[in-house]
This record gives structure tokens, C-alpha cells and sequence, in this order.
């Protein structure tokens, strides 16, 4: 067997990787349900501007190693003139390709980066709504540590859910199970299970090959260190992909380090452009990052953000 059946179909489609306004934390959350925030600190407030407007964003404190790692990039100046060289519209955009700058018409982009790669920090409180800033990073197969991109990130743009939709993102993770089946096949050819997948598929197809697949997560998931499963999706999350919007099948496989907090209609505008084939934009978008340290108190009151609404 020499594919990747049903189950991993999806990892082509949804994988963002490196070789690979409004405020946007407005769900209607109870206040009282909320725990206290202290904002007499400061924070940094980033700024993104692009050819077709400007965006505002935070970075957060409990991803620290990608903060840290942004902050100091646009400092250097990394970012500047650089350009979002994956365009999906209804899904993100994606930049921080340091290869982007200079980059003809007809240059594959996608693979460039600052030499090193940043430890995943992945946590369930910060999901995938609209306006979350991501990091890129090469797919599970080639990177089960998640690791991502030392200067790759995308902004989620999304579309907004409906209750079925929602449904479906909670259980088997199915892009990650084809990340590792195909981790399976490429770094443990001689793993039982591969023998037991290819004799399911040869006594009856894709159904008995992807049976045998779901009754063994466990055993899949013990062989490739890999999380196979999205746990029940809570109300918060379930509110913002209602209202805001997301892609809620990328929460848990990739680092989100950040929210746009104003601009969020720069996003659209950046999405709706025409694009060449491969995603990129027929007309260069550039992008201009900047960091500003700023009291919280000040973010809070002047972008109309709550703390304690990751």
C-alpha cells in the first residue's frame, strides 16, 4: 500500500507549514464567570501594516518562547517589507518567509525562515477564532514535536459556524492521523501496525483499512507520540466560532501566540485579494511590523480589550 488513504486526506488541505476595527474578543461571556486580570504592568503592542491597512495585535504571555521570538524579530526590522505570500480566502493569511522580500513573480516561497525553530507551545486556551496570530510549521510526518517556524505566522481569518460544524471538531483528529500514519510508514517501516494496515486494505479496501485505522488509535498514537484527538469543545469556543469565526481544525496542532485586537477587516481585505496559483497574491502585499511596550491598562482601554478573554 503505497498511499495514504481517506483519513489523511485532510493534512494536505488544512496544514499550514513553512517548506510549508473591531475588537477581536467580543464573544459575550458573562463577566462575573471571569477571573480578575492585573493590568498595573505593561505589554507589548504590535503593529502590522500592510499595503491594505493596518492591524493591532498582543502576544501572550503563556506562550513566552514565541513572544520573546517575535518581539525581538521585529525589533531587528525581519518582518519589514516582507510579503503574505499564502492568501486562502475564508481560511488565513501567511507570512514571515524572509526569502518574500525580494522575491520575483514566479519564486516558490514557503520554505525560507531564520535558521532555527521555535518549541511548540501549544495550549488549549488559545484557539484558532478569527484574528489569532499562529505559528507556521512543517507537517507531523517530517516534525511530531510540532515545532514551529522561527519567523513563519499566519492570522486566521475563518468563517463563521454553525452548530453542526462545530460538531464535527471534537473526537478523531483526522489530520493528525494522517500525519501519523504517514510518520509511521516513513520513520517505522517495520512497525506491526503498517503490516496490519496493509492486510485490512488488501482483504477489503479503503472502509476495512480505515475500520482497522480508528480501532487502533491507541496503539497509533503510543507508536508516534502523536495526539490523535480533539477533546470536547468548550462553550467559550464554541461562542467565538459562532460569532467571530475560525478554523477550529487547526486547535491543538499548531501555536497560537497571539490575537489581532483591531483591524480585523484587514484580514478580509487581505484574504479577498486575487491570487496566483499556490495561494500567492498576484499583487505583492508587504508587511510592516513594529513592537511598542504600552501600559495594559492603555491596550485594555483603547482597543476595547479584555484581558481576560484569551
Amino acid at each position: 500500500m503505497n498511499r495514504i488513504k481517506a483519513l489523511g486526506l485532510l493534512l494536505a488541505l488544512f496544514l499550514v507549514v513553512t517548506a510549508c476595527g473591531d475588537g477581536s474578543n467580543n464573544e459575550s461571556t458573562n463577566d462575573s464567570d471571569l477571573p480578575e486580570v492585573d493590568l498595573s504592568g505593561t505589554d507589548y503592542l504590535v503593529t502590522i501594516k500592510t499595503d491594505l491597512g493596518e492591524m493591532k495585535a498582543i502576544l501572550y504571555d503563556q506562550t513566552p518562547q514565541h513572544k520573546e521570538n517575535f518581539i525581538k524579530l521585529a525589533k531587528e526590522g525581519f518582518y519589514d517589507s516582507l510579503i503574505f505570500h499564502r492568501v486562502i480566502q475564508g481560511f488565513m493569511i501567511q507570512g514571515g518567509d524572509p526569502e518574500s522580500k525580494n522575491a520575483g513573480p514566479e519564486k516558490r516561497l514557503g520554505s525560507g525562515g531564520p535558521g532555527y525553530t521555535v518549541p511548540a507551545e501549544i495550549r488549549d486556551e488559545f484557539y484558532h477564532k478569527k484574528g489569532a496570530l499562529s505559528a507556521a510549521r512543517q507537517g507531523d510526518a517530517v516534525n511530531p514535536e510540532r515545532a514551529s517556524s522561527g519567523s513563519q505566522f499566519y492570522v486566521v481569518q475563518g468563517e463563521v459556524l454553525n452548530d453542526a460544524s462545530i460538531a464535527q471538531f471534537s473526537g478523531p483528529n483526522f489530520a493528525a492521523i494522517g500525519g501519523a500514519l504517514q510518520y509511521l510508514r516513513n520513520n517505522k517501516p517495520d512497525h506491526d501496525l503498517n503490516k496490519t494496515y496493509e492486510e485490512a486494505y488488501n482483504q477489503g479496501g479503503d472502509q476495512a483499512y480505515e475500520a482497522k485505522v480508528m480501532e487502533t488509535l491507541d496503539q497509533l498514537e503510543e507508536a508516534t507520540g502523536i495526539s490523535l484527538n480533539k477533546p470536547e469543545m468548550s462553550e467559550a469556543k464554541k461562542e467565538a466560532y459562532q460569532t467571530v469565526g475560525g478554523t477550529p481544525f487547526l486547535d491543538g496542532d499548531y501555536t497560537v501566540f497571539g490575537q489581532v485586537i483591531s483591524g480585523l477587516e484587514v484580514i478580509d481585505a487581505i484574504a479577498g485579494v486575487q491570487t496566483a496559483p499556490g495561494d500567492r497574491p498576484v499583487e505583492d502585499v508587504r508587511m510592516y511590523i513594529s513592537v511598542e511596550e504600552m501600559p495594559k491598562k492603555e491596550i485594555a482601554e483603547k482597543y476595547s480589550y479584555d484581558y481576560r478573554i484569551q
